[in-house]
């Protein structure tokens, strides 16, 4: 199947009601067990490359890594760069097969930022190529953080509004209180979900949520009885994702959830199999996991059976 956009995957998404998850790839692996959980749950799928994972595994081998997965599939599936900061990378990506990045200006004042994402939704004109920008800002909110520093990061209901016009972006990512990494809370999860409501109605394009990895006990578990140190790990609960799509959230990325389902299975693998050395026989555990949590995902993100 021919590779398609983020504007033409949560175009649906949007009209239907369900989120399509954006799950990073760092290897051929990673890649072949989202895949095949897209297919065997039937749902559309958003490849998610970050710059890092570009300067690790380079630019040309990612994109013909899913170029041939897209062409094996059955499924709907876009190329997408996550967070991209540095305007020479974005244009790489958009010469040489991506079909969607995202500029993330969330570190520029709201001015900068829209002046920023502005050249690259032109640049991406050009090639019919989707763009994502992002207004507000992740980073671990602490408990004891004032309730003024805490607004400072969050987005603007107006000033989102006033972003996407701007723009012209396909896409807007909000911070609503989730953050990156496996430690996303001290005490219970506080997503703001009256901002996320005050931005939907304000806001036309469709709602993307980063941060958004569960951290699910087991997996956790896991990974820390085969010897991860990852003391007070947690992620959004269950109920919290569904929430957030009802109010309008399209797009979910994912990328810690995969990390820790990865880890467990390969230490698993190591320490109870310390004679083990083909490489298929440690990663491909590995590889499993992460289909199995990538399928979980799909169901909770409510887009499985919508590949059909």
């Amino acid at each position: 199947m021919v590779m398609q956009t983020n504007r033409e995957l949560l175009h649906r998404a949007k009209q239907e009601g369900y989120a399509i998850g954006a799950f990073n790839i760092n290897n051929m692996e990673i890649l072949q067990a989202i895949v095949s959980a897209a297919e065997a749950e039937k749902s559309p799928v958003i490849i998610a490359v970050s710059e890092g994972a570009i300067q690790y595994a380079g630019l040309r081998y990612i994109v013909s890594m899913v170029r041939a997965a897209s062409e094996e599939a059955s499924i709907p599936l876009s190329l997408h760069l996550d967070h991209g900061k540095d305007l020479e990378v974005i244009r790489s990506v958009i010469e040489g097969g991506f079909t969607s990045v995202m500029i993330d200006g969330s570190h520029l004042d709201f001015m900068e930022n829209i002046s920023v994402t502005k050249k690259v939704v032109e640049m991406a004109k050009e090639k019919g190529i989707s763009v994502e920008g992002e207004l507000g800002r992740l980073k671990g909110i602490e408990d004891k953080v004032a309730v003024s520093e805490r607004e400072a990061f969050l987005t603007d209901p107006s000033e989102a509004e006033e972003f996407v016009e701007k723009t012209g972006v396909d896409a807007l990512a909000v911070a609503i209180g989730t953050s990156h990494g496996a430690y996303k809370f001290k005490g219970e999860p506080r997503l703001d979900f009256a901002r996320l409501e005050a931005i939907a109605k304000r806001v036309k394009v469709p709602l993307v949520l980063h941060g958004a990895s569960g951290v699910p006990p087991q997996v956790l578990e896991k990974a820390e009885r085969f010897g991860a140190k990852l003391p007070g790990a947690k992620g959004i609960p269950d109920e919290a994702i569904q929430k957030a799509i009802a109010l309008g959230i399209c797009k979910i990325n994912i990328d810690t959830d995969l990390r820790l389902s990865f880890i467990g299975a390969i230490r698993e693998v190591l320490m109870t199999k310390p004679e083990e050395f083909d490489p298929r026989k440690i990663l491909g555990p590995g590889r499993e996991a992460i289909k199995q949590t990538v399928q979980a995902k799909m169901r909770l993100f409510g887009s499985s059976g919508k590949a059909i």
